[in-house]
């Protein structure tokens, strides 16, 4: 990242470790991470290695042990649980490996939970949804239940159910590890343009380097340190 381009992400001497029943297990040890905003970065490392447990802290969904963390100029890990998860909610948009969709509802449905969640009005929630899902290409599925979609279709109508309150940040971990190569491959390509279009920040969390070189930057964890990969 350029120097001197202020970093909507910050963090700095990043620690985490698990304990267990051997004893403590470190994982991040003294992580320095900065990324721009809109930029679109790949964190790419071996299974186990911590990756989505430091994808985990910058979304405030795990504290570290040790270290800062400076969202969108906000100091995170002072902030009172309450204001940090209001400060999530708005901030912050999360993907993961499988979508999390609700069966029972349709993709319109769930692309507008988040926003009744927030109670805003239900017709005003219902727009936005269809214009998220026309967005990510599924404005035809709209109606459709997330049993009548392909992986790929589902992982996009996620895409579009994180984006609805409107983040400033997407934090994606494997969002295509549960997808073919091909269907991947335009998922993020899906990615790679909402980060373009929206000026998004990105930050993906993945075990393909194919598609991680296709990021702006990709690093790589490795022991514990975050590393150019």
């Amino acid at each position: 990242m350029d120097p001197a381009v202020q970093p909507i992400v910050r963090g700095r001497a990043l620690r985490k470790r698990y304990l267990t029943a051997a004893g403590p297990v470190p994982v991040l040890e003294g992580i320095d991470l900065d990324v721009a905003a809109g930029e679109m970065v790949a964190i790419v490392g071996a299974s186990g290695v911590g990756k989505s447990t430091l994808l985990h802290v910058v979304g405030t969904l795990d504290r570290p042990d040790a270290g800062e963390l400076r969202i969108a100029g906000e100091d995170v890990l002072t902030l009172p649980p309450a204001r940090r998860c209001a400060f999530r909610n708005r901030t912050l948009g999360f993907v993961f490996q499988f979508h999390h969709l609700l069966p029972e509802f349709s993709a319109a449905e769930n692309v507008a939970m988040p926003l009744l969640i927030a109670r805003q009005p239900a017709e005003a929630a219902r727009r936005r949804a269809l214009e998220l899902l026309e967005e990510v290409g599924l404005a035809d599925r709209a109606a459709h239940r997330p049993g009548m979609l392909s992986g790929g279709e589902q992982q996009r109508a996620a895409v579009a159910r994180a984006l609805a309150a409107g983040p400033r940040i997407l934090l994606a971990d494997e969002p295509t590890g549960d997808l073919d190569r091909e269907t991947g491959r335009r998922l993020h390509e899906t990615l790679r343009r909402l980060s373009r279009s929206r000026g998004l920040t990105v930050l993906v969390v993945t075990h393909n380097e194919d598609l991680a070189r296709a990021c702006d930057r990709q690093l790589r964890l490795t022991a514990g340190q975050l590393v150019p990969a």
